[in-house]
């Protein structure tokens, strides 16, 4: 088969069938399910099955009396063969899946560089391609910032409050405490504060280092596949052509090999300063300090420094190229910038651990400054990402487009506020569990607590959570309204029906509940930008104040202080909620596969997309994914001759999709889309326009012309594939949900309102299955004789198939 050859045929002629077509050709059908996952056998119907290529984590299955259907095709006149391809193991496998949960503002970020608005495109167009790359640009610097976020709350739990304010505090280090041998008055060796801090470094940089391993590891399990070749220049949106329908879309190799030398770098450096700067500032201030550790301290922080530039360098240099699979490692920075940054660190931390006598450990370090500059340099980032948004949205106004353009930036500021509440909600409660009852940051607690810049974020988390409240119960009473109108209707689209006002109304429930899908783009809108405006007065307070917002209201009326108190407390109150019920989840994830793939359900949705801006995110699965169904639809047509049905439900069509893009267009000739449930316009097309847009869809009708998209009313997920004069041509819907309204000779019981689920059972489906195949064997039989079937003359088969690479 080809799916094991191990290099591509001497000429294109080796692709003819190998076996004479039968009349009708053979049918395939090759059913991808969508989010959550189905079994083999579900998706197939019969407890009997077997697997006909893949792994154990990803594989095509067939009935077992279906495995030699190749050899009897007339056992199959009328009827395409049934074949299941198998993807949840992806995103929902072993338990080690759970621990992705601490990746989520990783993710998060990620999405918004694929949320950007579409470029202008056309002939005549300019396709502002230096718009884009600042795009890009853009949210590469932020995903940046989230790491040096998350290592520099690991720096403050670690360094800050352990090893530099509970190790210098007899409160901490009295009699029976572990952290005894730290002890400042103990005399060992270990007491003074810069040995103290060289000590507590090493959690940060195990954390640091987890994360390269764990980026490291999934690329070579899940996006190592080979793709189909071609060539042309990174980050630019001048190739008319659909995007995933560009040779290297999927296969990021080069960027993810950048960006995670940079981060690793960026992390190493964030533990290096955070050890520096106390040790340089006490040796710049103490006459008795040894000129050579004033000097050494100089130089390292100048070296620091110049790291810093480097990284920034290396992450804006360059973004992703996708006209061609980029297999090319600038080895130099993937081997040398980690290393480099590795080595400092090593030089820094002996040069915490040499001896300064007299040194102690006294209030907290300086982390209000480093924390207030990374929030600033978010925000100011998301704005400027704003900007760029709404410019490319103007040059290339889509008004299906989240927000009118402003959908990344949006997501954007929602990864900064995920990092923003899971760094200092850990820093907050490792604070409370070592000042006892005490409050971090008040008058009279034993320790100074975290930055109060943290107790400020915190405290902005119970207004921000009353005015979704608020926005919640708006929807929910328009909503009721809808539905009282809308199950007025109901019963007259079931002609010859008895009304029922207890059916009606729930019908009319389902479908009002299903249109709220599209009223999440405000309350996205919504929740980003009222976090915004109340991260930049938490960022104020903290500056302005200097004190927690319990402490700086102390003089103000007694209302308004009662407020602040109480705002600091529940939000420290939530955040402890949070924390616990998200460590609760990933434990439970880890043990239970049930719960792991409801998990596994956020990863369908949020690593589709390749790794273009963090390298830390969970790996993008279809990276794995669309080169599986592009090798097995290219080999089978190619070897059989026959037609193929590619038949994708919710994630699955999305998958099915970008699968169809990637073949050559001889084998896109013999190949039918059905999808189904499909979030392609509804979703991707609101949220990611630059490639699920209008005009990226309506290619795809030109490239496919078998292409048929099943959609209810009732379905929350799936809508329309091509709003438009062209929907007829594709969409048909939407479908009676429920099939019948009331009971009859031919529905004794009542029939369920389906929702997103169970599509087959619509005789719709089986009704456009076969319509695709009638319409591929016309176009077959229709076909210049001297073309051969499954000949492609544009497109060489990768040198290695799919699960041998990497």
């Amino acid at each position: 088969m080809l799916e094991t050859r191990r290099s591509p045929p001497p000429r294109a002629e080796a692709c003819v069938p190998d076996r004479p077509q039968t009349d009708p050709p053979l049918a395939l059908e090759l059913l991808v399910h969508g989010v959550a996952g189905a079994s083999p056998a579900e998706l197939l119907g019969d407890p009997r099955t077997v697997r006909v290529t893949g792994d154990s984590t990803a594989a095509v299955f067939r009935r077992t009396d279906d495995a030699d259907a190749e050899a009897h095709p007339e056992r199959y006149a009328g009827l395409p063969v049934p074949e299941a391809y198998c993807w949840s193991r992806l995103t929902s496998g072993n338990g080690a899946r759970a621990l992705w949960l601490l990746l989520l503002p990783f993710m998060v970020a990620n999405l918004a560089h694929w949320a950007r608005p579409a470029a202008p495109t056309g002939l005549a167009a300019d396709p502002a391609p230096r718009a884009v790359r600042t795009y890009g640009v853009l949210v590469r610097i932020l995903a940046l910032s989230l790491t040096v976020l998350l290592i520099a709350a690991a720096c403050e739990v670690a360094l800050d409050l352990v090893a530099w304010q509970c190790a210098g505090s007899a409160a901490c280090t009295g009699t029976g405490s572990r952290l005894g041998f730290l002890a400042p008055d103990g005399g060992g060796w270990w007491s003074q504060p810069g040995r103290r801090l060289a000590l507590g470094a090493l959690v940060p940089t195990a954390l640091t280092g987890l994360l390269w391993y764990l980026s490291n590891r999934t690329w070579s399990a899940y996006e190592s596949q080979p793709p189909p070749a071609g060539a042309a220049d990174p980050d630019t949106a001048s190739d008319p052509a659909p995007a995933l329908g560009r040779p290297g879309f999927w296969y990021g190799r080069r960027i993810v090999a950048r960006l995670r030398a940079a981060h690793t770098a960026a992390g190493l450096l964030t533990v290096a300063v955070a050890v520096s700067a106390p040790t340089a500032a006490h040796d710049r201030r103490t006459a008795a300090t040894a000129p050579g550790l004033e000097t050494a301290g100089w130089i390292t922080q100048a070296l620091l420094a110049a790291g810093a530039v480097t990284v920034a360098w290396v992450v804006c240099r360059r973004g992703r190229t996708e006209d061609r699979p980029d297999h090319r490692l600038d080895r130099a920075v993937v081997s040398l910038l980690p290393g480099a940054a590795l080595a400092l660190l090593a030089a820094v931390l002996v040069h915490a651990c040499c001896s300064r006598p007299g040194w102690t450990s006294a209030g907290r370090l300086p982390g209000d400054f480093a924390f207030g500059v990374i929030m600033l340099g978010q925000g100011l980032c998301v704005l400027a990402l704003a900007a760029v948004a709404r410019y490319l949205h103007r040059r290339a106004p889509d008004p299906a487009a989240a927000l009118r353009g402003l959908g990344g930036p949006a997501v954007a500021m929602l990864g900064c506020a995920l990092g923003g509440v899971m760094s200092g909600g850990v820093a907050q409660r490792v604070a409370d569990w070592m000042d006892g009852g005490a409050t971090p940051g008040m008058a009279g607690a034993p320790l100074p607590g975290p930055p109060v810049l943290l107790s400020w974020q915190a405290s902005v988390l119970p207004p921000l959570l009353l005015v979704l409240a608020l926005l919640a119960a708006w929807f929910a009473a328009r909503a009721a309204r809808t539905r009282r109108r809308l199950a007025a209707t109901v019963a007259a689209e079931y002609p010859g029906e008895r009304p029922d006002v207890s059916r009606s109304r729930r019908i009319a429930g389902a479908r009002t509940a299903a249109a709220l899908t599209d009223s999440a783009p405000w309350f996205v809108a919504a929740v980003s930008g009222i976090t915004l405006v109340l991260g930049a007065g938490a960022l104020a307070g903290a500056w302005f104040t200097g004190q927690v917002p319990g402490e700086a209201a102390r003089a103000a009326p007694p209302l308004l202080q009662a407020a602040a108190r109480a705002a600091q407390d529940a939000g420290s109150w939530l955040i402890g909620l949070g924390i616990a019920l998200f460590a609760a989840w990933g434990r439970r994830a880890y043990r239970d596969p049930a719960a792991r793939r409801t998990i596994g359900i956020l990863w369908d949705v949020g690593t589709f997309w390749p790794r273009a801006a963090h390298p830390f995110a969970p790996p993008c699965y279809a990276e794995r994914a669309v080169p599986d169904l592009t090798w097995r639809m290219a080999g089978w047509t190619g070897r059989t001759g026959g037609r193929l049905v590619i038949s994708g439900h919710s994630q699955g069509s999305v998958l099915a999709a970008a699968a169809v893009w990637q073949l050559p267009p001889p084998v896109r000739r013999r190949v039918a889309l059905l999808t189904y449930g499909s979030p392609l316009a509804r979703l991707y097309g609101r949220w990611f326009p630059a490639y699920f847009g209008p005009g990226p869809l309506a290619a795809l009708h030109r490239d496919v012309d078998c292409w048929r998209n099943l959609w209810r009313a009732t379905d929350p997920i799936g809508g329309p594939a091509l709003p438009g004069p062209e929907s007829p041509e594709v969409d048909r819907g939407p479908l009676a949900d429920p099939l019948a309204y009331g009971r009859s000779a031919h529905h004794p019981l009542p029939a369920p309102i389906l929702g997103h689920a169970d599509y087959q059972a619509d005789p719709a489906f089986a009704a456009e299955r076969a319509a695709l195949l009638a319409r591929l064997e016309r176009a077959a039989r229709a076909e210049v004789p001297a073309q051969r079937p499954g000949v492609s003359k544009g497109w060489a088969a990768p040198a290695d198939p799919p699960g041998t690479a990497g």
